[in-house]
């Protein structure tokens, strides 16, 4: 790898600090090469070495404004705020149109939470800096600070204007856009931006992402191509890519997108598990197994690895394969939710209808208060006959959940089951109010109920 000449001295300079701080020599450094080799200390989080550098330097350089700006940085960094703030003051009397003293008050203003201070102390320094993209930049941070996304953005995109390079300031911008969702500026501002940036992938990908985001998949594409072309390494775009294959059903293309990341990268249980489900939805079940195989093998705690197996088999119809996986996952994880409703949806297509019920349970008790599991709990205990046990649940779940017509029809039919003719009509007459488009569900779930003369009755007085 070959050193720029800047980086050589950088390295050079470091060795040599390095090797005088282990023989105790002194040798001597010009101010400069302190404040690269104090920063170099900072970046890499060595402080101890970046406050000896320090304490050389402004030994050997006491009136080096350049050190003691560096010394500022330091103190801004451990939250001294006030005795670097001091030494600011001192600097600013000294040399009052040097931009770095503007940018540590702004530093410092930003670190109380004085967002506006900091801001108006930046726009003094655009006066007397060289590095607008910078100041920008940071004036970009200290209204993202504020949520002030519209004047964020704004600054952002200076930053850009002064340096197209800056992809923390393009993605910053794409962030702004995003979170005002306004995805049809956002590509116009990109497509402006890669008229002047063509080769710019960052750009490109960033595209394809509000492409995507309006659900314009073939432009996604098409955005995320030039990126790949651009990088022939750029991961994220080529998964992105996959994505929209997979949104537009062209599963072999994703694969093959999907295919590159993996060459690219280690494999990753995500990808496994996509090119598992595109398999399978071109009807490839054998090739479709065998990467559900692996996204299980590579991350055995992965849960939608393992309910995508279980799935697998579910719509297989092997409901004998599907248990023992769902099983499988439970061993690993038994107070997930999601893998309790399998068992439980797996024991009912079996017809073990107990084990079902232990299911939709253990589900609960785990913390799944979604509506179908109570009302596919409570249609496995009317099987059982366990009627006072699934209104009980019923009535609880209504406290959770109210005005739910499901719930309103099956607790009707309970109670006409335990010959509770009151309660019965009273929940049949709020099922009614809640959904009569859906009074088949009432008769498709009790049909011996339906055909009681006082259910018929109270039907006919509602239609009235």
């Amino acid at each position: 790898m070959n050193l720029s000449h800047e980086e050589e001295e950088n390295s050079l300079s470091l060795s040599k600090f390095e090797s005088m701080l282990k023989t105790n020599k002194v040798f001597f450094f010009d101010s400069e090469e302190f404040e690269d080799i104090i920063l170099h200390y900072m970046d890499t989080g060595r402080l101890n070495l970046a406050k000896k550098a320090l304490k050389l330097g402004l030994e050997q350089h006491p009136k080096s404004t350049g050190l003691k700006l560096v010394q500022v940085e330091m103190l801004v960094y451990e939250d001294k705020l006030d005795i670097a703030e001091k030494l600011l003051n001192e600097l600013y009397a000294i040399e009052p149109t040097n931009e770095e003293i503007y940018i540590q008050k702004a530093n410092i203003h930003s670190k109380r939470d004085e967002h506006e201070k900091a801001i108006s102390f930046l726009k003094i320094a655009l006066k007397y800096t060289d590095d607008y993209a910078d100041v920008y930049s940071m004036i970009g941070m200290e209204y993202l600070f504020m949520d002030n996304l519209e004047l964020a953005k704004e600054n952002f995109i200076k930053c850009l204007d002064e340096d197209t390079e800056d992809y923390s300031a393009l993605y910053n911008v794409v962030y702004c856009f995003d979170f005002l969702d306004q995805n049809e500026e956002a590509i116009v501002y990109l497509n402006k931006f890669i008229d002047k940036n063509p080769y710019s992938e960052v750009a490109w990908h960033q595209l394809g992402r509000q492409y995507y985001a309006l659900k314009n998949y073939e432009k996604a594409v098409w955005a995320f191509d030039y990126a790949t072309l651009i990088d022939e390494t750029f991961l994220g775009a080529y998964m992105e890519k996959a994505k929209s294959y997979e949104k537009l059903k062209k599963y072999q293309e994703a694969i093959d997108c999907y295919n590159i990341t993996l060459e690219l990268d280690d494999p990753s249980s995500f990808v496994l598990l996509r090119v598992a489900k595109c398999y399978e939805r071109l009807g490839n079940t054998e090739f479709a197994l065998n990467y559900y195989l692996k996204t299980v093998h590579e991350d055995p705690l992965l849960d939608k690895g393992w309910i995508a197996i279980t799935d697998f088999y579910i719509r297989q119809k092997n409901y004998q394969k599907a248990l023992y996986y769902v099983n499988k996952a439970i061993g690993i994880d038994g107070d997930n939710s999601l893998y309790w409703k399998r068992f439980a949806a797996v024991n009912t297509a079996l017809h073990f209808f107990e084990e079902a019920e232990y299911g939709y349970r253990k589900a609960f008790e785990s913390g799944d208060i979604n509506l179908d599991t109570f009302t596919l709990w409570t249609d496995v205990l009317q099987y059982l006959g366990e009627f006072d046990t699934a209104i009980e649940i019923l009535l609880e779940a209504c406290n959770v959940l109210p005005d739910e017509y499901e719930m309103e029809y099956r607790l009707a039919g309970l109670y006409f089951l335990t010959d509770d003719v009151t309660k019965g009509n009273l929940h049949l007459i709020n099922g009614m109010k809640l959904e009569p488009k859906h009074l088949s569900l009432f008769q498709e779930l009790f049909p011996v109920v339906w055909e009681r003369t006082e259910v018929q009755n109270t039907i006919a007085k509602f239609k009235k």
